[in-house]
């Protein structure tokens, strides 16, 4: 099984508000780039849209090692999903996201590493960046097609 590495990070202007995402998936020398927005996203739903969007991206089942500063995204991963399945996610938020992860996850084995974001972390920099220009265009072009 390939060992993948998952930077990640989402960005929403005003939570709700427009959103962005990014994923950067590493294999040896290898990198992609996964980005995407959405009008109407909380940061939260935008940080788990780049671990779903850049899971569904792999081609074979991998061993993932996911670094996210997100501790809602790496703490349901790796401690609160089973007992959120267990209740048939009951309370839980972005239920339907979770239902994607688990199905687009379901091959690979991921494991989540929570790092400080903005503290210097070049990959979670980067994803960042690209998470907030995403972010910012898909606004840019809204306001320009309002007027």
């Amino acid at each position: 099984m390939k060992i993948v590495q998952l930077f990640c990070d989402g960005s929403s202007l005003g939570n709700p508000g427009f959103g962005g995402y990014c994923g950067i998936l590493r294999y040896k020398e290898s990198e992609k780039i996964i980005q995407g927005a959405c009008a109407h996203a909380t940061n939260n739903q935008m940080e788990l849209t780049a671990v779903i969007e850049s899971l569904k991206s792999l081609k074979e089942p991998c061993e993932v090692r996911l670094f996210s500063d997100s501790s809602y995204v790496t703490k349901a991963i790796n401690e609160w999903l089973p007992s959120w399945i267990q209740k048939d996610f009951a309370k839980v938020k972005n239920k339907e996201l979770w239902q994607e992860y688990l199905r687009v996850s379901a091959p690979h084995r991921v494991h989540a590493v929570w790092v400080r974001g903005h503290d210097g972390h070049k990959e979670n920099e980067q994803c960042d960046k690209i998470a907030k220009a995403a972010a910012n265009a898909l606004k840019e072009n809204h306001v320009r097609q309002s007027n």
